[in-house]
């Protein structure tokens, strides 16, 4: 039997998970991990409804200001900086 999945593993597979690239037995063990665990269901749908907003939301309606405050959050998170704060 597969070795049950961690709720920060299921973190790091949801992308792949919701892109449909996860394999069929990584896909199951994601499935099982979120019948039992109410937060990282929760998780799941909360991303789920922000790629649906932001997939309304056009580049023009972001102002400058928020547009360089997120990719200086992006960059921050991609290099770790976040992490260590």
């Amino acid at each position: 039997m597969a070795e049950t999945l961690t709720c920060q593993e299921l973190i790091e597979l949801v992308t792949d998970y919701l892109e449909g690239a996860l394999p069929s037995p990584e896909r199951r063990r994601f499935e099982d991990h979120l019948k039992g665990c109410t937060g990282c269901a929760r998780y799941l749908a909360q991303i789920r409804q922000t790629i649906e907003i932001v997939g309304e939301l056009r580049e023009e309606a972001i102002g400058d200001e928020a547009k360089s405050e997120l990719l200086s959050v992006f960059r921050d998170w991609k290099s770790g900086a976040l992490a260590k704060e």
